[in-house]
């Protein structure tokens, strides 16, 4: 049987990154974490789901948290006195995103997992990007938001999840070279691009894919 493997998953907002992860997940016959990396954290460190949920690939939104929640199991501290940082947080969830790629095979969306499992000799890191058109019309067959609107969510998405991964690794998110595969999600569609990272992942990684 082959060493568990990782496949992460970097995303422009709209590009099809979380369809096309499950996708790959049920071809490859593994699970895909995404917001259940929340409920993880949040039950292996104690605070309630929404403390996560607040600071969710949100940079700006960490540091406001810190002060208003007490790190548990430390005593009868009020939470001035016994403050939780961002970047506190971010350690729990980096925790639980090694537990989990320790203990099995796995796809994670975001959260900078790449970075979390660097040392990982088994992972393969992706990014996902698509034409404006397509991201646009995504979000609007989504949301039933106009294109108008669409287009300010995709801005305002790509910024706090660009300024949320640059602040916590040493890399630059959506730069080619922080991956070791960036994909236009448009040129092939969401199918072909699926049998495209089978191949690739699939050859790094030397696995033997369920038909």
């Amino acid at each position: 049987m082959h060493e568990k493997f990782v496949i992460n998953i970097g995303r422009q907002f709209g590009s099809g990154g979380k369809a096309i992860g499950e996708k790959l997940a049920k071809r490859l016959g593994i699970r895909l974490y995404d917001k259940e990396l929340l409920l993880l954290a949040a039950r292996e460190s104690g605070f309630c789901t929404e403390c996560f949920e607040e600071c969710d690939e949100r940079k700006g939104v960490l540091r406001s948290l810190f002060g208003h929640f007490r790190i548990p199991f430390v005593g009868n501290y009020s939470p001035c006195e016994s403050p939780i940082s961002g970047e506190a947080l971010f350690r729990i969830q980096s925790d639980a995103i090694r537990r989990v790629a320790s203990e099995e095979s796995c796809i994670f969306v975001g959260r900078c997992a790449d970075y979390i499992l660097r040392e990982n000799p088994r992972t393969v890191n992706l990014f996902f990007t698509a034409d404006s058109e397509d991201r646009i019309r995504r979000i609007t067959a989504r949301t039933g938001c106009t294109a108008e609107e669409a287009l300010q969510q995709i801005e305002a998405m790509d910024r706090q999840r660009a300024r949320y991964y640059n602040y916590y690794t040493s890399h630059t998110w959506g730069e080619a070279a922080t991956y070791d595969l960036t994909i236009n999600t448009s040129c092939l569609g969401e199918e072909a691009t699926v049998e495209l990272i089978i191949d690739f992942v699939t050859r790094k990684l030397n696995l033997n894919p369920k038909p």
